[in-house]
């Protein structure tokens, strides 16, 4: 993506050069030399981690629960503490705001969210959050002002809603009956409690020149760092989604009295389908990923011939393209396994998530400062949502990921070291102070 293609960069860009896919020069002044505080960013992870903690280990802090009210208390006591300006928005974000020396720029924005899965670890999204919180202090502390205000957000409902990151950028359902809250209780009840207000919820709404950038540090949640021995990941851009429901009708009848030639067999033929999507993911162009993930039979007996199979499809790709292609190849192949198998076969849509590209100049201002900073890294897509992916649908944005160890999150066996967190976080500080220049 070249930056004077992109509408929301022509704001922002007025001397960027026309097709260039790069900011303007850096001011030739050195970047000040800063270092953040390692054992203060380990410490408030570890308390932040104890609230909902459970015995397993694993962390149960839904959004809106009151051990999520407990966690944004304390996250804001520790913005105010760092001399941030705070505020929750309508949609329940909490915003912490360091002052720019110029107040009319567009600001600089970071952050996560603080919600978890019902059995989540102590690094999803909450590294985010910290980092940009260490972000802010560590200027704070060292007398350093950015040209441009500095936002740290807590975005509200990652992790099932999506409500706060949406309502930023306008695109969050208008309906109160299309949010299905983790506590089971109703969208404004729930905003209501964090300090939002479900009436008033498009003032959460964000201009694209209120915006210059946004910058999210992410564990990566997969194992791609960790195999290929890199310190830093470089986030491409978060992929889009296409899910589908695929109904398989054939025959339920006899398993003793129905011979093999004679079958109209639901679950063959759906098993047909499963290894026509895998081999169709695994060498198809580009690098997508496609999931059956949820497989339901009728009558599901023993000596019945399945009659009905359900099944879910998700696929994945930085190319919204690559998986509509995938869909018409898929397409083509149901039709030849159900002329074949005597069955029919139906594949219908449950949703479509657009992908979101990491702005290139801001990946390319990552680059730089992991090599300034001495650290290897690479380029990969992230397959997981964040709240970068709406945001993305802004301003700029951009992701710096950082390992997870076995690839395993969503888990009490969730890891990243604290030397790993520590130089996440020395990235999103020099990414962000190079930002601060470029985009003056």
């Amino acid at each position: 993506m070249t930056l004077s293609s992109d509408p929301r960069s022509s704001h922002l860009l007025a001397g960027a050069q026309p097709g260039g896919s790069s900011l303007p020069a850096a001011s030739p002044e050195r970047l000040p030399a800063l270092s953040i505080n390692h054992t203060r960013l380990a410490d408030r992870l570890e308390q932040l981690g104890r609230i909902g903690r459970q015995p397993s280990g694993a962390i149960r802090r839904l959004a809106f629960s009151p051990e999520d009210l407990q966690a944004r208390g304390l996250v804001q006591g520790w913005m105010e503490e760092a001399g941030l300006e705070v505020r929750i928005d309508a949609a329940g974000n909490l915003i912490g705001r360091l002052a720019g020396r110029s107040p009319q720029r567009g600001c600089l924005a970071t952050g996560s969210h603080i919600d978890t899965v019902p059995s989540g670890g102590l690094y999803d999204g909450a590294l985010g959050v910290m980092g940009g919180l260490e972000v802010a202090q560590t200027l704070q502390e060292a007398g350093v002002q950015l040209d441009h205000p500095l936002e740290v957000i807590v975005f509200a409902d990652e992790e099932n809603t999506m409500v706060g990151c949406k309502s930023m950028v306008g695109r969050a359902p208008a309906e109160a009956e299309a949010y299905r809250t983790t506590i089971g209780e109703p969208i404004a009840t729930c905003l209501e409690r964090i300090g939002g207000d479900w009436q008033q919820r498009s003032s959460a709404q964000r201009r694209p020149e209120d915006l210059a950038c946004f910058l999210e540090l992410h564990v990566e949640q997969g194992g791609v760092l960790e195999a290929v021995g890199k310190q830093i990941g470089v986030v491409e851009g978060v992929v889009g989604q296409q899910r589908y429901t695929i109904t398989v009708d054939g025959q339920a009848n006899h398993a003793g009295t129905t011979p093999m030639g004679m079958r109209r067999d639901a679950l063959t033929t759906a098993a047909q389908l499963v290894l026509a999507i895998e081999d169709m993911a695994r060498h198809f162009p580009g690098d997508p990923v496609a999931t059956v993930g949820k497989l339901q039979v009728w009558p599901n007996a023993a000596n019945i011939v399945p009659g009905r199979v359900e099944m879910t499809l998700d696929m994945r790709d930085l190319s919204h393209d690559v998986i509509d292609h995938m869909r018409a190849h898929l397409q083509r192949k149901i039709e030849n396994i159900a002329v074949a198998s005597r069955t029919r076969i139906a594949l219908e849509p449950q949703f479509v998530v657009d992908p979101t590209p990491a702005a290139a100049a801001v990946q390319e201002v990552i680059v730089q400062s992991c090599e300034a900073l001495g650290y290897s890294h690479t380029h990969l897509p992230s397959r997981a949502s964040h709240d970068a992916q709406e945001m993305g649908r802004l301003t700029l944005m951009g992701m710096v990921f950082v390992p997870s160890r076995d690839g395993v999150s969503h888990s009490a066996q969730e890891f990243t070291s604290p030397q790993q967190c520590a130089a996440g976080v020395q990235v999103l500080l020099d990414s962000l102070l190079r930002l601060d220049r470029q985009l003056a």
